[in-house]
């Protein structure tokens, strides 16, 4: 008898429980946020910048930067065909968290392209057949408006494109470096370099300096 009372007790608690996971289970669920924010705590962002000055009025005379985030390199981006699928005819996100920007106060000449003074957020774009990259341009204004983030670049309209040469790979760059590079009495002469990983990429830039 016991035993029985004891079988019937034990069933009724099972009873209990089912009929508590059944009514979880029916719990209508939270709807998901329709905004959510994000964020990060001091990334790491580089800076690089070419400068000019007057000597005989003591004052600038122009002056270009870029500033990026930078980005770590995956193994698994020496996979050809993952890396492929990324990027082949794709505007590819150039550095990390916020958009890499071009600010120049004077116009450019980037690989015979003319970029007017003022902000770009930059890209890159691959072709379809992964010979060939390009620098993107985007007018800040335009992704501003449509509220697009860095990593919907393939969301923003494109300005303008600059074709980039595709260098022999040199040193692996664990992190995203981008370089402006000139020599020392050739002020109207710079070379924008960018290395990550395999890619090693460059474009000359004309600059408009009397």
């Amino acid at each position: 008898m016991r035993l029985r009372k004891s079988v019937l007790v034990g069933m009724i608690a099972l009873f209990c429980l089912a009929l508590v996971v059944q009514a979880q289970d029916t719990k209508p669920q939270k709807p998901r946020p329709k905004i959510i924010a994000f964020g990060s705590d001091s990334p790491e962002r580089g800076t690089t910048r070419v400068g000019y000055w007057n000597n005989e009025k003591n004052m600038g005379a122009g002056q270009f930067a870029i500033d990026y985030g930078r980005p770590v390199w995956k193994k698994d981006y020496e996979d050809t065909a993952k890396f492929d699928a990324m990027t082949k005819g794709k505007v590819y996100r150039l550095g990390s968290n916020f958009w890499t920007t071009l600010d120049t106060d004077m116009p450019l000449v980037i690989a015979g392209k003319t970029i007017p003074a003022g902000a770009w957020y930059l890209g890159l774009h691959r072709s379809e057949d992964g010979a060939a990259w390009s620098l993107v341009f985007i007018d800040p204004a335009k992704a501003r408006a449509a509220h697009v983030d860095a990593s919907e670049i393939d969301r923003a309209p494109i300005a303008f494109k600059a074709p980039m040469t595709a260098d022999p790979a040199g040193e692996m760059k664990d992190k995203l470096t981008i370089d402006l590079v000139f020599q020392k009495g050739d002020l109207k002469n710079v070379t924008l370099k960018i290395a990550w990983g395999k890619i090693q990429l460059s474009a000359p830039i004309q600059v408009p300096i009397a």
